[in-house]
């Protein structure tokens, strides 16, 4: 086993030999890695390291931009994600993304939280109670509901950054997602807004799997329990968060932890 792996419990992410080129540009080199449930794994590594491009990978979502050929393996909950009878709409219903900054549609909380259920699913396939029980409990888990209850019908771009985040995750829930993907869910935010949604990540890693890119090293080792480091697209190492930050076992490591380069 390599120094970049960590011992398999049952991931819910795998990638073997994975490799990624922008047109002529290699972007990840034979990435290998597996993400469990259960935790938060956070991705760290220098700007244009390629931590997005991977995250990204894991909903096919880089083949949006054209040019990109792929080689190598995902498999998301046992299944190979290229195979051929993968519904694109049905793998991002069971892994969500959350990105950099907030972005809430120019419509209602209430119709925010619903978006993916309704692209998702027949006109009419749930009756209004049904739908009110979906946003309540979506915005109860996010700890928006008591925020927002008397507001539901308001514009979602009138919350502050920190609210819009959350409405941001909670549109997902209701999907039911398996894998969370965040890319820099943060970087918008303050302080305060940062300490809100590193608490809810807590709350909610019980229940998903979730994959966290982040280039605040603070954030790393407060809010992941492992992380994995990347270093001109390839992972260089791949051990538990208090190892990688306090007894990195690769000079690279030690490097960028400790504020030497990135």
């Amino acid at each position: 086993m390599s120094h970049a792996q960590m011992p398999s419990a049952e991931a819910s992410i795998r990638t073997r030999d994975l490799n990624l080129w922008y047109g002529d540009f290699q972007a990840l080199r034979d990435v290998s890695i597996e993400v469990k449930p259960g935790l938060i794994t956070a991705l760290i590594g220098p700007s244009g390291c390629g931590k997005t491009t991977l995250l990204r990978c894991l909903n096919r979502i880089n083949e949006r931009y054209g040019n990109v050929t792929t080689t190598g393996k995902i498999t998301i909950l046992g299944k190979n994600i290229y195979d051929p009878d993968v519904s694109l709409t049905a793998l991002r219903k069971c892994v969500g993304m959350v990105f950099q900054r907030p972005n809430p549609l120019p419509i209602s909380i209430y119709e925010n939280v619903l978006f993916g259920v309704r692209a998702h699913t027949p006109r009419g396939a749930f009756r209004r109670p049904e739908l009110n029980a979906m946003v309540e409990k979506a915005l109860r888990d996010v700890h928006l509901w008591e925020a927002v209850k008397d507001r539901l019908y308001k514009k979602a771009t009138h919350l502050t950054l920190e609210q819009q985040q959350k409405l941001c995750i909670a549109r997902l829930l209701p999907l039911k997602p398996q894998v969370i993907l965040m890319d820099e869910p943060c970087s918008a935010l303050d302080a305060e807004g940062i300490e809100q949604i590193e608490m809810l990540l807590q709350e909610l890693r019980e229940r998903y799997t979730i994959l966290i890119v982040t280039h605040n090293m603070g954030q790393a080792r407060r809010a992941s329990d492992e992380c994995i480091f990347m270093l001109l697209g390839r992972i260089i190492e791949h051990d538990q968060t208090l190892n990688i930050f306090h007894n990195p076992k690769q000079r690279e490591t030690e490097m960028y932890v400790t504020g030497r380069y990135g």
